[in-house]
């Protein structure tokens, strides 16, 4: 009996020995670290253990430009957290049987078009959300992204048929934002209200999320939210915040930590909420559905968390982390990046908000509080983050001062001048629409039509190569423009790429092919 005893005492303490989670003076250290590392003006954190809120606060200020401070109801734009939403607005309506995650998209919108035929046919509800469609990475984002896009809703779900496959359907994941608009849409004709009506109605308001909105423009109160920061030229600067409600649906929601730990106990709870779990939001079928994979992710390595499969569920990034299964997401929109993570057997979930677009942040955080909880030891994720960062950034560096090092010599040759005129004219994409390139004071300008933020000089690199220099330099995305010429030495079409590996996938010039439009 004694022994027996021994060994329970024994296991007991291995167990607590396993389990050391970090106190709320310890994640206050972390934070700290993570703010100065990272150059992160404010952070908002929030860990649910067991259906309690057992930490919630916000650190650093909401703004450079007023010094205020950020608190746990602080809002951020949440960004493709907001994919989840628009998954469990569907499983709603599932629930009510109105639908079915094998229904046709094409029964409930009848103008839905994907560039092969017979994908288009066999394109279902769950397609929609599980990145499979054989679109390539963030096709067509240069439609919503940067935020001046002048394109309809209409006219994106249009364009889509236009966006060539660079895969078979359903064989390979590529993340994409414009196909979750069309799930918006899809939640608007079969419930008779729109998406942001739906979501706030059926979701936010009964799980009490009293101070977010399904958009930025949708805020009552903005006395208490941030302003976005990027990085330019090793300063930060403020940019304005993403408005367009064309991504609602993919990325636009606007939270706190403080309202998304209800949301996140939902989740936990497998769509119960409410006193004593009372009520039930989605049916446990319909979100089992949402945490089973989906469409596999390629694992390079076990790592850390002996990770061994890797998948995407409905609107949520599935995987395996120590044994146990994680279901997470991130998102971010210019000057902002967030995190949502839970591990559903420990009922616990992670919630880190940012103001400042550096996902390496909100990482560092995610992985050292659930390294306590999963008894990982040994790992300082700000030390190795942080030098994973300058590593990339040393080396996009290169890249860049190379391309612009020899944009100089170009300038600085004396030779034959370039004949501007031969570029000169409109050029059209399929489902980007008209493209202006341009004289001025000596040099050539390009300007989108459809999105009046890509606009800068261009600067000639070499051959029929040129460099576009954007004017908003917040951007990042300087980018190649490669000319074609016809057989009379004529520019006829061009194709573009970004130059630096670092540039935002959403900048997606890779999938443009804009030829000439008028003729002389």
């Amino acid at each position: 009996m004694k022994k027996i005893l021994s060994l329970s005492l024994m296991l007991m303490v291995c167990i607590a020995s396993m389990s050391q989670p970090l106190r709320s003076e310890e994640i206050d250290k972390l934070v700290t670290r993570t703010l100065e590392t990272f150059n992160v003006p404010g952070i908002a954190v929030a860990v649910v253990k067991d259906d309690r809120v057992v930490h919630m606060k916000g650190y650093g200020v909401r703004s450079i430009a007023t010094g205020q401070k950020t608190d746990e109801n602080t809002l951020f734009a949440i960004a493709s957290n907001s994919k989840a939403f628009t998954a469990a607005a569907l499983g709603i309506l599932i629930d009510e049987g109105k639908l079915t995650w094998e229904t046709k998209v094409i029964d409930i919108i009848p103008e839905f078009r994907l560039y092969n035929s017979y994908v288009t046919e066999d394109f279902n509800i769950k397609d929609l959300l599980t990145h499979r469609s054989g679109m390539g990475l963030g096709a067509g984002d240069l439609m919503l992204w940067p935020d001046s896009s002048a394109f309809t809703k209409e006219e994106i779900i249009h364009n889509l048929r236009y966006l060539k496959q660079v895969s078979s359907f359903r064989t390979k994941y590529d993340y994409d934002n414009l196909l979750y608009l069309v799930a918006g849409e899809v939640v608007a004709r079969v419930a008779g209200q729109g998406w942001e009506d739906f979501v706030e109605e059926r979701i936010m308001k009964p799980l009490g999320m009293k101070g977010s909105a399904a958009s930025l423009r949708r805020v009552k109160d903005n006395s208490n939210i941030i302003d976005a920061h990027v990085p330019v030229d090793g300063k930060l600067v403020v940019i304005p915040k993403y408005q367009s409600d064309l991504l609602n649906p993919a990325g636009g929601i606007i939270s706190s930590v403080a309202d998304m730990t209800n949301w996140v106990m939902m989740q936990l709870n497998r769509g119960k909420y409410g006193e004593g779990l009372s009520k039930q939001m989605l049916s446990e079928r319909v979100h089992r559905e949402m945490w089973t994979p989906q469409t596999i992710i390629p694992v390079r390595s076990p790592g850390p968390y002996k990770t061994h499969f890797s998948a995407y569920g409905l609107g949520w990034g599935l995987s395996d982390v120590a044994g146990y299964l994680q279901a997470s997401h991130t998102g971010g929109l210019g000057g902002m990046v967030t995190q949502v993570t839970l591990i559903p057997e420990l009922k616990l979930g992670i919630i880190v908000f940012t103001n400042q677009q550096e996902g390496a942040a909100f990482t560092a955080i995610t992985n050292t509080i659930k390294d306590g909880y999963l008894g990982v030891k040994g790992n300082d994720w700000i030390k190795t983050l942080s030098e994973n960062v300058e590593r990339n950034r040393a080396e996009a560096k290169k890249i860049t001062d190379e391309v612009w090092a020899k944009v100089e010599v170009q300038r600085s040759k004396t030779g034959k001048p370039v004949d501007h005129s031969v570029y000169t004219g409109t050029y059209t994409d399929s489902w980007f629409g008209d493209i202006v390139v341009s004289e001025e004071e000596g040099g050539l300008r390009f300007r989108s039509v459809k999105s009046p933020l890509l606009k800068g000089d261009m600067l000639f690199y070499t051959g029929n190569t040129f460099i576009v220099k954007w004017d908003d330099r917040t951007m990042d995305a300087d980018a190649y423009v490669v000319f074609t010429l016809d057989r009379e030495g004529r520019a006829e079409a061009f194709t573009m790429d970004a130059i630096s590996p670092l540039t935002d996938f959403s900048y997606d010039f890779h999938d443009l092919h804009p030829g000439r439009k008028e003729t002389r």
